[in-house]
């Protein structure tokens, strides 16, 4: 891995310019090296001050989104679609703005539970709108990561064959994909053989647990996730990701069905995450040298 990191909704709900240089302190202080924010909208926060403090701190800032429905480039309507392609353009600059290299999250619909399938209209929308963005944020020199999520938070990229296809669709070589070990948790019949279907199309990397709390405390097998990373070479970044209704917003509960404290003091919870990350890679690089002996 490139570098290990966590989202800043481990620390704050991301209302605040205090709370958001708060998040990046913590972060650095627990080793992380690359901190997720939410949507920063530069008409509510200090872009340049918090660009100059993660410099400060050696802390990298990549931005996630999911689209809301007034937004939703999945549309039919193409009034919605022209308004997501200005927010999704819009989004490109600020990363920019803030020094940050990605913006991933659900970028190609809007994040929520649909109640109707998606129309080949509509993917065929969003395919369009995201090959203009894929543009923009070649330009900006930002990475564009197209997150495959659960089916109660987006009915269109729900696995990571799904999300191969409309990367394909799309026509840019810069449109990669972000996976989740959550969600994966949820869709994939296989997790890690969707990591290794994924190959060189995975730019981005999240790490969270079944119950959305503590590594190791749900199903997820990590090891398995750990071997199949080793086995395509994954060398960007992962990002430890947890919610608890103790610190997520309200926007983001409702979204994320995020109904419960997972945690309450987040503080051992991202010293644990980086420690479990770290055993475990290392576990699975001695598993594959144990294998390549003779």
């Amino acid at each position: 891995m490139r570098r290990l990191g966590i989202h800043s909704f481990v620390w704050t709900g991301g209302q605040t310019q205090d709370g958001l240089e708060m998040a990046l302190e913590k972060s650095a202080a627990c080793g992380y090296r690359t901190i997720e924010f939410a949507y920063l909208r530069p008409e509510k926060f200090d872009l340049d001050r918090l660009a100059r403090r993660a410099r400060s701190l050696d802390v990298e800032i990549g931005v996630t989104m999911g689209l809301p429905r007034e937004a939703d480039i999945s549309s039919q309507d193409e009034t919605l679609v022209r308004r997501g392609e200005e927010l999704l353009a819009n989004a490109v600059k600020a990363v920019r703005d803030i020094g940050g290299n990605k913006l991933g999250g659900i970028l190609y619909s809007a994040h929520t539970k649909y109640n109707s399938m998606p129309t080949e209209r509509g993917w065929k929308n969003s395919v369009a709108a995201i090959a203009k963005t894929a543009e923009v944020a070649k330009s900006a020199g930002v990475d564009l990561v197209l997150e495959v999520v659960n089916r109660f938070e987006t009915n269109l990229l729900n696995t990571t064959a799904q999300g191969l296809k409309f990367i394909e669709e799309t026509g840019s070589d810069h449109v990669l994909l972000h996976l989740d070990t959550f969600h994966m948790n949820i869709e994939e019949a296989s997790p890690a053989a969707a990591i290794r279907l994924a190959g060189d199309k995975l730019g981005y990397f999240h790490i969270g647990e079944s119950n959305r709390g503590y590594l190791g405390d749900g199903v997820i097998d990590f090891d398995l996730i750990f071997d199949a990373l080793l086995d395509i070479n994954y060398q960007r970044d992962i990002v430890f990701e947890s919610f608890s209704s103790a610190v997520v917003d309200e926007g983001l509960s409702l979204a994320c069905a995020i109904w419960r404290d997972t945690w309450t003091d987040n503080q051992p919870l991202a010293v644990h995450a980086k420690q479990f990350i770290e055993l475990k890679y290392v576990e699975a690089q001695r598993r594959r040298a144990t294998c390549a002996r003779p």
